[in-house]
């Protein structure tokens, strides 16, 4: 280790997305990444967060961690001062973890509710702390504006001030904070990895055509786009299916979107599935499709990729720094139906090029997705906040 550098790191994460008992998805991305640090030589102290108007959480047996509530104002209304509420209510847990153990860094996923507690705490036990942006929001606006919505930007600029670094998932990130931002402010790129050995290709089945789509059941995430594709495609492809993983708020309009094409017997709604679930569906699937709007990079195309599947995603987002068109993945215009199904009908009528762009979406994976190019760039970072 260099001059300055423990010799082994305590990092504690604050973060609102962990898997917990009976929902081993939300948060696995950082579930993930963390054992991956732990093979590295890290030791992790994790506390996931959620409000008290939300139904209380037990910790996961895989994924161990330390729940605990926080009173918030209700909706977005109370989500810039929630951190300091927060804070406060963590304050003489992390005291005590921190005479345990010295803390050596703070790692805080989303500027609020978790960056502003983990500001809070740094400036009264001078814990250094860096903060993950995981989405396009960066300054909180939740698709709104008013006096609300200025307080949310407010608290997410003093987040990334006082942060060591702000770690951004893709370069669209970072370029969005770095035009928003009133001062400079430390910044670094470090995309999601993805397991290459759960996520990995595998003799695919006989059976029907199948287009897969993985995320939650909301309009952002294009799911309409793809059942009105798939209307456009029914008659030339008869034996098509879709599988749709995931739960949301939409589900039912979905659900009667897909009656009203006379689609329903062809499109499956499986609800939410294990990590194993959608990796074997992921293997037996012809095309991952998620034409969503808001993605600041998209953990289920990584997944999908090191399945050795082409992959159909939306130009604008963090994913097309990852996919080139084409060659190991496929790029449409957000709300581009005329070019989902051009798209799919290449793909679903050509084996070799599936093939050819699945192979090859596998070894930019490899190359450089994978959680141990992630964990590696993490660890670069905490090494330089501890310093």
């Amino acid at each position: 280790m260099e001059k300055g550098i423990p010799a082994k790191l305590h990092i504690l994460t604050l973060t609102p997305f962990y898997p917990s008992d009976g929902d081993e998805v939300s948060g696995c991305f950082i579930a993930e990444s963390l054992r991956q640090l732990s093979e590295f030589g890290v030791l992790s102290s994790v506390i996931a967060v959620d409000s008290i108007y939300h139904a209380r959480k037990k910790a996961s047996h895989k994924s161990p961690a330390e729940w605990i509530r926080y009173p918030q104002l209700p909706g977005n209304f109370g989500l810039s001062s929630a951190g300091k509420f927060l804070g406060a209510v963590l304050l003489s847990r992390v005291q005590q973890l921190h005479r345990q153990s010295p803390v050596h860094v703070i790692h805080a996923h989303a500027a609020l509710p978790c960056g502003q507690a983990a500001a809070f705490i740094s400036h009264r036990l001078r814990i250094p702390f860096v903060v993950t942006i995981h989405g396009l929001d960066v300054f909180n606006r939740c698709f709104e504006d008013g006096i609300a919505a200025g307080w949310r930007r407010k608290a997410s600029l003093r987040v990334y001030e006082n942060a060591r670094n702000v770690i951004c998932i893709s370069d669209k990130v970072q370029q969005l904070l770095t035009k928003g931002m009133n001062a400079k402010v430390h910044s670094e790129v470090v995309y999601n990895g993805t397991d290459p050995d759960l996520f990995s290709p595998g003799s695919v089945p006989d059976q029907p055509p199948t287009i897969l789509i993985v995320g939650n059941l909301l309009a952002g995430k294009g799911q309409e786009l793809v059942l009105r594709a798939f209307d456009r495609l029914k008659d030339s492809h008869p034996g098509l299916q879709c599988r749709i993983i995931g739960e949301g708020a939409d589900r039912d309009r979905f659900a009667a979107l897909a009656r009203d094409l006379s689609i329903s017997g062809q499109v499956h709604f499986l609800g939410r599935r294990s990590r194993s679930g959608v990796a074997e569906a992921m293997r037996n699937c012809t095309v991952f499709v998620l034409p969503s709007r808001y993605e600041g990079l998209g953990c289920v195309y990584l997944e999908a990729m090191a399945s050795g599947k082409p992959v159909i995603a939306c130009r604008g987002q963090g994913i097309d720094e990852v996919i080139d068109h084409g060659t190991n993945g496929w790029l449409i215009p957000i709300d581009g139906l005329d070019e989902l199904v051009q798209g799919l009908q290449v793909l679903l009528g050509d084996s070799n090029l599936r093939a050819h762009i699945g192979q090859a979406a596998r070894q930019t994976i490899l190359d450089r997705l994978t959680l141990s190019h992630q964990a590696r760039s993490l660890m670069r970072i905490y090494e330089a906040a501890a310093r």
